[in-house]
C-alpha cells in the first residue's frame, strides 16, 4: 500500500464513522423526517412528486418507487445549513401556493404534463437566479430539491442497478462502446 491509499482510507474510515451513523439513524425513515412545511405525510407526498415528475417512470421505476420524499427530507434536515432549510420550508410552500393558483388545483395528482410544465418553469426560475446569486445568499429551492432528487435516485439501488448499466473494467478502457437510442446509461 502506497502513502496516498492510506490516507484516501483513512479518510474513508473517519468520514464514515462520524457521518455512517447518524445517516443509518434517521435514513428512509417518513416518520422521523420533520423537513417540509410541518412534517405530514401530505409533504413526503409533495416531494415524491416533485421528483417522480423530475424523474418519470418509464421501463425503470421512477423517483417516486425509492421514496424519494423521504431521502430529501432526511438530507436537508441533517446535511444543509438553517438558512437552506429555511429556503427549502418556504419554497415548497411557495410551490404549493402558486400551483394551486396557477391551475386551481393540488400539485399532487395533478396531470404529468402540468406539473411538468410548470416545474420546468421553476427550473428557469432557479437557473436565473444562480446566475444573478449573490455571496451568502441561499441557493434556490428548486435547485437543491432537483440536485437531492438526482443523487437519491441513482444513488438507491433502483437507479443504480435498473437505470443504469454497469459494467465493471479491470482491464482497458473502450471508449466506442456501441450505444443504441434508448439504451441505459453506462457507469463503469
Amino acid at each position: 500500500m502506497n502513502r496516498r491509499d492510506a490516507i484516501i482510507r483513512l479518510a474513508l474510515l473517519m468520514g464514515g464513522s462520524i457521518v455512517g451513523p447518524r445517516l443509518l439513524e434517521g435514513a428512509w425513515n417518513p416518520d422521523a423526517a420533520g423537513l417540509a412545511h410541518d412534517g405530514t405525510p401530505a409533504d413526503l407526498a409533495l416531494l415524491d412528486e416533485i421528483g417522480d415528475t423530475i424523474i418519470p417512470a418509464t421501463d425503470v421505476p421512477g423517483a417516486k418507487a425509492v421514496n424519494i420524499g423521504a431521502f430529501i427530507t432526511m438530507m436537508v434536515r441533517d446535511c444543509y445549513e438553517p438558512g437552506q432549510q429555511a429556503a427549502v420550508q418556504a419554497g415548497l410552500r411557495d410551490l404549493t401556493a402558486r400551483f394551486g393558483a396557477r391551475q386551481g388545483r393540488e400539485f399532487v395528482g395533478a396531470p404529468a404534463e402540468m406539473r411538468t410544465a410548470f416545474l420546468n418553469e421553476l427550473d428557469r426560475e432557479q437557473r436565473e437566479h444562480f446566475a444573478t446569486k449573490e455571496a451568502g445568499q441561499p441557493p434556490h429551492y428548486f435547485r437543491i430539491v432537483k440536485e437531492l432528487t438526482v443523487l437519491g435516485y441513482f444513488s438507491s439501488e433502483i437507479g443504480c442497478t435498473q437505470a443504469i448499466r454497469f459494467v465493471e473494467v479491470p482491464g482497458s478502457y473502450n471508449g466506442n462502446v456501441p450505444y443504441k437510442p434508448g439504451d441505459h446509461l453506462w457507469f463503469s
